[in-house]
């Protein structure tokens, strides 16, 4: 399936929320299934359609479950000035060191990334069916998350240097608005981690590195820009909610690139290895057992 296609489907039929977005979460997980190996593809294409379509319900949960909010962030200054560089990367260690208390309100998504691959592994393991998909989605959505610069600091919405609103605009806003001048070919294959737990605290440490950047880029650009051209503002219960023009998303997506393209890419690839290397963890299961219907050249052809 042509990358082009696909995209222009997507970004005709999608709306956005919160985290990455529905759009870019859906999209991102889209793109890791074509960097699985073959053994894999035929069970991960078969239900393409459920693993993009459930990709934002770890969001959706966030009204119905308390516990589900702190899964997808980490505010690396909560845990002092060298956190991103000395938090221990084992929860054991970390609950000796900050308290189950301190890791549950400034965010621990590193930590559940590794509870997920773990729950996965051993879906694949005892070859179930619903669990795999269920725990693949769910962990792509939390990798994703980790991408985000803005899930890796206290300052998560410019809420702290007066440029509240800045979430939105990184991660839904400016993909919404240029998705389709995206570079989204995915090279890569999927590669087996050897140890996933530094991958992805790699990842957020990563992600936090490009938050100044993202601060300094939206003051830098706010001085071409009046409050007039630079807000806008829209009626929601009643009340007048302020948001960026499309105009200020633009040059703040140009000024930032490439960031959220190579951040998606990053995180397609990351959850296309932390998949593989699941499955093969759980001793390379045979997954055309667990298809519903037969699998045969025509739907190969329709992968490339």
């Amino acid at each position: 399936m042509k990358n082009k296609l696909f995209l222009s489907v997507l970004v005709g039929l999608l709306i956005l929320c919160s985290s990455w977005g529905f759009l870019m979460h859906r999209t991102i997980t889209q793109l890791s299934v074509y960097q699985l190996p073959t053994e894999m593809q035929p069970f991960f294409h078969q239900n393409l359609d459920y693993l993009v379509r459930n990709s934002p319900r770890p969001d959706q949960r966030r009204n119905s479950d308390p516990t589900e909010e702190t899964k997808h962030f980490i505010d690396f200054e909560a845990y002092g000035k060298d956190g991103p560089t000395k938090m221990p990367t084992k929860w054991k260690a970390a609950l000796a060191k900050y308290s189950e208390d301190t890791l549950l309100k400034y965010g621990h998504v590193p930590y559940w990334v590794v509870v997920m691959q773990d729950r996965l592994t051993n879906a694949f393991r005892k070859r179930h069916r619903d669990s795999i998909l269920f725990y693949a989605t769910d962990l792509a959505h939390y990798i994703e998350d980790a991408h985000v610069p803005l899930h890796t600091t206290l300052n998560y919405d410019g809420q702290l240097t007066d440029q509240k609103g800045l979430h939105s605009l990184w991660e839904s806003m400016i993909p919404e608005l240029t998705l389709d001048e995206f570079n989204l070919k995915a090279a890569k294959k999927a590669s087996y981690l050897k140890n996933p737990e530094t991958a992805i605290w790699k990842t957020v440490r990563h992600s936090y590195s490009l938050v100044k950047k993202v601060l300094e880029t939206e003051r830098k650009v706010s001085k071409r820009f009046t409050d007039s051209t630079k807000y806008r503002y829209q009626k929601r219960n009643g009340k007048d909610v302020r948001s960026y023009t499309r105009d200020f998303a633009l040059a703040y997506g140009k000024a930032l690139e490439p960031m959220v393209n190579d951040q998606a890419i990053r995180a397609a690839n990351l959850v296309a290895d932390f998949w593989y290397t699941a499955w093969v963890d759980a001793g390379k299961p045979d997954l055309k057992k667990l298809l519903r219907k037969s699998w045969n050249s025509s739907n190969k052809t329709q992968l490339q």
